[in-house]
């Protein structure tokens, strides 16, 4: 619902702060007084064309700020899509839109005081206001909405349809991949089966070219100091050896460390020697164990380790992926070998997926045809009142091709009309006169009640060319819709001006030096005051007063 509108320096627009309640309102003036101004401003900030003629003579800016209390459900999708567009906007605040302009033709657009686009305005405006009139090429004439509105008005429940859509195509999904797999796999059989009868006779595991590297490395090593170890061995142990020398030098110090004792202080020396030297031989001897190694076993793991390498490198995966690998190329061929029978499988699944759609699609083309009837019927009860009796309206339901069904179903929505008898149905928008079209929008509003409505709708001299019965069923349908959204209505007819539960004067004044338009709030007294000179014109009669009167008591 729009709450405030602030206006500076549009046209002849100086300075205007407006407040809006819910409900009908209206606005009323003298023909060239400025309304279109109004419409142009509010039009502004809700992302139209910026156009450098409405900036006021001599001012170098214009702006228009206009503020909202959108619905939970409005304010919820404005919030995504600001936030898409980087800007943070808390459900349930009111929602201010702003736009400035400059006589140069410069604008900024800002939602919550945080700059963004104009396209983001139009956008977040869209959802906000509906503003019907001679040009209007939106809402209700957008035939892209008019299947969730025809939805909508009969209440169908389409979360079945999109499930049922949903699975459908999940099964197509499926079984075109199994074919293509199908058909890649058949291409490369004979390879397949190569591969997997050469990879199966290798039997590579995850972790086995570390194990034969390590396995490798360690056996090379024993063979490079294998020589070493023999020649210290040789130099340690045997009779002539270094540890025998060193025992027979001790057993000859032993007998005549007794005369001395720096002799018995050179025998612990040599028996630690001993000791020591006898360590090392056994070191040796257990290294030696260690390091030693087969030749056949180390020319075994070579082979391994350089065959599963060259495997690797000819497959073009690391060592440690060829056994996933061969798992990977088995399954392949097992699926070229059991294909046929899971591509039935897979093709049964689609066709009762398939079939369990178009059933479901069916039953919401038969909702949506019995809703058209009644929709039409409701529309046609709407129109004789409003001096549209020669014109006719009819839904379209229409089947649409296989490549064009969806989540919403296989049809095509549209509203149409034939405005003369034997005139073929066209597209709304087609149209001519725009309050021709302005009362038939307020028809089809009426038929569809809450359906799709936004919070707030502008209706532009709906009443052009009609009066007496027809303004006052229009001034009924209008009080009837403000029931349920807001309403703002610039009329010309005191019919529709006496049901506005708000009304606004818009008044053009000058001081023979500068022109400008006003905006003001009429009270009882002052509604009284300008219904009667709509009745009657400059002169205010009391007579025009008297019907002033009676206007404003039958409602």
């Amino acid at each position: 619902m729009l709450t405030a509108l602030s206006i500076r320096n549009i046209v002849l627009i100086e300075a205007l702060d407006l407040d809006f309640a819910p409900g009908l309102g209206v606005l009323t003036g003298e023909t060239g007084a400025g309304k279109s101004i109004l419409l142009d401003s509010l039009g502004l900030a809700l992302g139209m064309r910026a156009d450098s003629g409405l900036v006021r003579n001599g001012e170098a800016q214009a702006s228009v700020a206009a503020t909202f209390e959108p619905g939970a459900g409005t304010a919820a999708r404005i919030a995504a899509l600001a936030e898409e567009s980087g800007l943070t906007v808390e459900p349930g605040e009111p929602l201010i839109i702003r736009r400035t302009l400059k006589a140069d033709g410069g604008s900024r657009a800002f939602l919550n005081d945080q700059p963004c686009s104009a396209a983001l305005l139009r956008e977040v405006g869209g959802m906000l206001v509906e503003i019907h009139g001679q040009h209007d090429d939106r809402g209700l004439l957008n035939p892209a909405g008019h299947r969730a509105l025809l939805d909508s008005f009969g209440r169908h429940g389409g979360a079945g349809v999109t499930a049922a859509y949903e699975a459908w195509r999940g099964a197509a999904d499926r079984l075109a991949q199994a074919r293509e797999e199908v058909a890649h796999a058949e291409r490369d059989r004979d390879y397949l089966t190569h591969v997997v009868a050469e990879l199966s006779a290798f039997a590579p595991e995850p972790g086995e070219e570390a194990r034969l590297a390590e396995e490798r490395a360690m056996m090379q090593k024993g063979a490079k100091i294998g020589e070493d170890l023999t020649a210290l061995g040789d130099l340690l142990g045997g009779s002539d050896g270094g540890l025998a020398l060193l025992r027979q030098a001790a057993r000859r110090l032993d007998r005549i460390a007794p005369d001395h004792e720096t002799l018995a202080q050179a025998l612990a020396a040599l028996d630690r020697a001993v000791i020591e030297a006898s360590e090392a031989e056994e070191a040796l001897e257990r290294a030696a164990e260690a390091l030693s190694f087969d030749p056949a076993r180390l020319e075994t793991v070579e082979t391994r380790l350089f065959d599963l390498r060259a495997l690797a490198r000819k497959h073009q995966v690391q060592a440690d992926d060829l056994a996933a690998l061969a798992g990977e190329l088995a399954g392949r061929l097992s699926r070229i070998e059991a294909g046929a029978e899971g591509l039935a499988g897979l093709e049964r699944a689609e066709r009762e997926m398939r079939a369990a759609y178009e059933a479901a699609a069916r039953t919401l083309s038969e909702q949506r045809i019995e809703a058209a009837e009644r929709l039409d019927a409701a529309v046609a009860a709407e129109l004789a009142p409003l001096k549209l009796d020669a014109a006719r309206f009819r839904t379209v339901v229409e089947a649409l091709p296989e490549s064009q069904w969806g989540p919403q179903g296989m049809d095509r929505v549209e509203f149409t009309i034939s405005t003369n008898p034997g005139a073929p149905f066209a597209p709304l928008m087609k149209i001519a006169s725009g309050g021709e079209l302005s009362r038939f929008i307020l028809a089809l509003k009426v038929a569809l009640a809450e359906q799709g409505a936004v919070g707030t709708m502008i209706f532009d001299e709906i009443d052009r060319g009609v009066g007496g019965a027809v303004a006052s069923a229009i001034g009924e349908r209008l009080a009837r819709l403000s029931e349920t959204t807001q309403l703002l209505v610039v009329t010309h007819s005191p019919q529709v001006a006496a049901r506005g539960a708000a009304h606004m004067l818009i008044a053009k004044s000058s001081d023979g030096i500068v022109t400008r338009t006003d905006v003001k709030p009429l009270s009882e007294a002052g509604r009284r005051e300008e219904i009667a000179r709509m009745l009657s014109g400059a002169d205010i009669t009391a007579e025009a007063r008297a019907q002033a009167d009676r206007l404003l008591e039958k409602i």
